[in-house]
């Protein structure tokens, strides 16, 4: 990419408004136009990151950091400078392209009995938790002539991912999550991996504004996990899309007071609950309330309501949380 377009693609996007599209809280305006708040970019508790809206730059006096929307892109989501420009240039063009998507596969949902049938089988059967997730479903093969209609052209398809490069729907026989920046797809078939985002990155916490402010938050590791809880009145649930959390997600975990109840998975191996004892040591230190959910053996959340769990079951695993 040429100068002339990186000067334009910083000028498409303010740095302002990305930083606050990411949770920033500026503390306080300090003159000619300037913000400062707390750094988003290492554990800050004074406000020492400095924003100045006119020149589109940032300078932290804590960790010295400073630069344009591409280099906070870089250090935020630790990535090379090429893809630190794939995200700026996914991010301008994905919220109408993902709006127009997630509308399409929503109302595929329930034009396909195997859909319907394979959310009931994960136990999610509540109109009010798929219209809360606004949950729907890929067939395949008829993406790609929705949006072109609507005007996207393919090319943008192609480089967010929705479409492959020979032209076909990215997404086929998969239950799709809209996320923000990013979808999710699960497969209904065990032929195809289980799993499948666009490219780029999977974003913050799930739906953290919804649960920012309560005192107690239940954190899972997947979404059909979060679709259970909340379904059985647990509407304080957030979810990471994996065990490993981002930088971003636990900084938004260590933003308030609160008390962060880890349900992650009780794996075979072990894996599920290693990871949260070490999500469990680092946010102690960040002087978080941590307790650990200890699920029955071989389950998660979503599997102990499909195995009959119910909410006053899961009520007593959390009191007994240590």
């Amino acid at each position: 990419m040429n100068r002339y377009a990186l000067d334009e693609l910083k000028q498409q996007i303010p740095l302002l408004e990305y930083l606050q599209a990411h949770d920033w809280q500026q503390a306080r305006p300090i003159g000619f136009g300037r913000f400062l708040g707390l750094c988003p970019l290492h554990a800050d508790h004074k406000p020492s990151f400095l924003v100045d809206p006119s020149k589109n730059l940032f300078h932290c006096y804590g960790c010295r950091r400073g630069g344009d929307i591409i280099r906070f892109v870089e250090l935020y989501h630790q990535v090379k400078f090429p893809e630190a420009v794939a995200l700026l240039h996914q991010w301008r063009g994905l919220p109408p392209l993902l709006h127009d998507a997630t509308s399409f596969y929503r109302m595929q949902l329930h034009r396909h009995a195997e859909a319907v049938a394979y959310l009931c089988q994960r136990a999610v059967r509540s109109p009010e938790v798929i219209e809360h997730m606004r949950i729907g479903y890929a067939p395949g093969g008829c993406l790609r002539g929705w949006l072109t209609q609507l005007g996207h052209p393919v090319q943008a398809l192609r480089q967010t991912g929705l479409v492959t490069a020979s032209g076909y729907d990215t997404y086929r026989h998969r239950v799709v999550f809209p996320l923000e920046g990013n979808l999710y797809g699960r497969s209904l078939s065990a032929a195809a991996p289980p799993h499948r985002f666009l490219p780029g990155v999977k974003g913050g916490l799930y739906s953290w504004d919804q649960v920012r402010f309560c005192p107690e938050v239940i954190l899972v590791e997947g979404l059909f996990d979060y679709a259970a809880l909340w379904q059985a009145g647990f509407h304080n649930v957030t979810c990471s899309l994996g065990a490993n959390l981002n930088a971003r997600q636990f900084r938004q975990l260590c933003d308030g007071p609160r008390t962060v109840y880890l349900a992650f998975d009780a794996d075979s191996n072990g894996s599920g609950q290693r990871a949260a004892q070490s999500l469990a040591c680092r946010l102690t230190e960040q002087g978080v309330n941590v307790r650990t959910v200890a699920l029955p053996d071989g389950h998660d959340p979503n599997s102990f309501f499909v195995r009959d769990g119910d909410a006053r079951q899961f009520q007593s695993l959390l009191e007994a949380a240590q």
